[in-house]
């Protein structure tokens, strides 16, 4: 089961947090109830939304983006709209001893969500001893090895896996409350693989539907969708209402509900608990609704935030599926796996099939020959590893690693002892004229703490993920308490950007989804229009942003109802992505807005949402995006028409 609290202490906690701005993912039940909240909880919200325009320059609009307060001068406001703001300076503290990168690098870093394993500075070995490593890198390494195994297969009797990838395991499950008596668990390639994987075992032929609820275009979703089609289910779609893309309460509802006398299960809900793209934040009750109705829950959880899964009515609702991914390090590594866990009790209903995507995490040294345990060429250690690859199940090595050498150190005086720690290092390449690998050079540095060898109770290895380590300190409500007060002050701050001299007030930038709300999430979908109104294409905001050290992305929003009052509207704004025969098919999933995203983790500090702030406020020059457009011509680069 998910572990949590008790529901008593709980829910107390819940109110308490929220009069100082706990939880964002305690869920408003107005999806699915007219229940209303208690007065203090209401209170608490209104407060907060109010204090949040009342202290940032109120009744003021920005239509010059030299004329925008400084930074300092930001701060000073911001932190007199938020003051619990303060109480996180522990994330900052963090920030600074673990994540120095991001400073040194000046990089802010918004293109991306999901939880670190590892910090910066555990990556980064000791130098300036007297006996150095041969490479001195910047992050860590692991290796994973594909494998082809039916999923039912694994799940039931599993197989040998490394010290690593046990330790590894552990800690995820640790980290988020899931016990092994209730779960189980195999690492995938990625989200996509994950999503893949169930939907070739789940029993489509009796439980025949597939309902998804995602208001943005999903590579992962798509991929289940086409792969549950071809196996006989009937795929259903919720939609988002406009303006403000919350589900479509009354047409869910219907979708979820069976027949009185149906008594078999109904099919598969994927169901996320918050849109990665816009923030929109959904309620916990849909999750129940579907199980009261015979339905499997596939709970996507990669757009949670850290410490989400403490919620406590996750402590109620145990999905049959849960999907979740982890990177290395963040800022610098976004490289790293997908995790599925499926209830055991659920298991011998899945139906055998070839399944791909699992891979196992290993070692370094259990991929690698080292190059100083036996004598031969380059060509002799590269067949050698390819040799070992393969059996291991690579599917397709060469496309991975081009020339290896390795070199594993393990220091005379700890070959004897328990090695407690993997300091995995990164890769060094270097590319010819092509881009093509031509050299690839690792090392790995074994490592033991003499006074606390990190080995548990049992003698297993356990491994020092210092990033879930640090979400662990900080808590849930420390963490969403800063992610609501960065991200709502990043929205108010946008809105006040308005074009100078326009008749209509035209405002730079439009925001899609929730805009000022206590319990949104730290993601935000936009895009930015010119002084004559027309959108700015997302692809033009996100190169500009890179070249000033902002990384964006963007995305699809899809499933847009639109009520007969937005009608005209509903014409302007749509874009189709489909080629004629598909539009014809199905317009739903063709249609659509393309918005520019960008996403908070909770390592973001105001500095970053300032810079973008005042990036975004550059596009109040007319002539900014045309300057800019020339610039890339001038630099032989892709130019997008405006």
């Amino acid at each position: 089961m998910l572990h949590s609290p008790g529901l008593r202490e709980a829910t107390q906690a819940f109110v308490q947090g929220c009069c100082s701005n706990s939880s964002s993912n305690m869920p408003e039940l107005s999806d699915t109830t007219t229940s209303k909240p208690t007065g203090t909880l209401a209170a608490c919200r209104r407060n907060f939304i109010e204090s949040t325009d009342s202290f940032f320059f109120p009744n003021t609009q920005f239509t010059n983006h030299e004329s925008l307060p400084s930074m300092k001068e930001s701060f000073t406001q911001f932190k007199k709209a938020f003051p619990q703001f303060l109480e996180t300076n522990k994330v900052d503290l963090i920030r600074a001893t673990e994540y120095n990168h991001l400073s040194l690098s000046n990089h802010v870093c918004l293109d991306y969500l999901g939880i670190g394993l590892f910090s910066h500075s555990q990556t980064i070995p000791d130098c300036s001893s007297s006996s150095p490593p041969p490479h001195c890198s910047d992050f860590p390494f692991f290796s994973t090895l594909y494998k082809s195994v039916n999923l039912k297969t694994q799940l039931l009797h599993g197989d040998h896996s490394s010290e690593l990838e046990s330790a590894i395991k552990k800690r995820i499950m640790d980290f988020l409350n899931i016990s092994e008596d209730d779960y189980c668990m195999v690492f995938t390639t990625n989200r996509s693989s994950a999503f893949k994987l169930v939907a070739e075992s789940y029993p489509f032929r009796s439980s025949r539907k597939l309902l998804t609820v995602y208001d943005y275009e999903s590579e992962a979703v798509e991929g289940m969708i086409n792969t549950s089609e071809k196996r006989g289910a009937e795929v259903m779609l919720a939609e988002f209402k406009w303006p403000r893309l919350r589900i479509h309460s009354d047409k869910l509802r219907k979708m979820l509900l069976r027949k009185k006398k149906q008594k078999r299960h109904r099919g598969l809900f994927v169901f996320p608990l918050q849109s990665r793209i816009t923030g929109t934040s959904y309620s916990f009750q849909w999750m129940r609704m579907a199980q009261e109705n015979g339905w499997h829950v596939l709970l996507d959880a990669c757009a949670l935030g850290p410490k989400d899964m403490n919620s406590f009515g996750l402590s109620l609702l145990h999905p049959d599926f849960l999907v979740c991914s982890f990177y290395k390090v963040f800022g610098e590594n976004p490289t790293g796996f997908g995790c599925l866990f499926v209830k055991k009790s659920i298991i011998p209903i899945l139906e055998d099939s070839t399944s791909t995507g699992m891979v196992n995490i290993v070692p370094s040294d259990m991929v690698f020959r080292s190059s100083t345990s036996s004598p031969g060429t380059d060509m002799e250690h590269e067949q050698t590893f390819r040799t070992g690859v393969n059996e291991a199940g690579m599917s397709n090595p060469s496309s991975l690693f081009h020339y290896i050498s390795i070199q594993t150190e393990v220091p005379a005086e700890l070959k004897d002892k328990k090695l407690s720690d993997y300091e995995m290092q990164s890769s060094k390449f270097s590319r010819n004229a092509n881009g093509k690998t031509k050299n690839f050079e690792k090392s790995v540095l074994l490592t033991v703490q003499e006074k606390k060898p990190e080995f548990g109770a049992n003698g297993s290895l356990e491994v020092k993920c210092r990033g879930l380590d640090h979400v662990d300190s900080l808590g849930l409500v420390q963490i969403s308490n800063r992610m609501r007060c960065l991200i709502n002050w990043l929205i108010n701050a946008l809105i006040k950007l308005q074009h100078p001299h326009t008749e209509n007030k035209i405002s730079l930038v439009r925001i899609y989804g929730p805009k000022v709300k206590f319990d949104r999430g730290p993601a935000l979908a936009f895009n930015v229009y010119d002084w004559k109104g027309e959108k700015v294409e997302p692809i033009l905001v996100q190169k500009l942003a890179d070249r000033s050290n902002i990384s964006l992305s963007n995305g699809f929003l899809h499933q847009i109802w639109f009520s007969d009052n937005y009608e005209e509207e509903k014409e302007t704004l749509l874009e189709s992505r489909c080629e004629e025969k598909e539009r014809n098919k199905n317009k739903k999933t063709c249609n659509g807005i393309t918005v520019v995203t960008a996403a908070l983790g909770f390592l973001a500090n105001f500095e970053d949402t300032y810079r973008l702030w005042s990036f975004i406020a550059r596009f109040l020059d007319a002539d900014f995006v045309e300057k800019e457009r020339w610039r890339y011509t001038a630099l032989n680069q892709k130019t997008v028409e405006v």
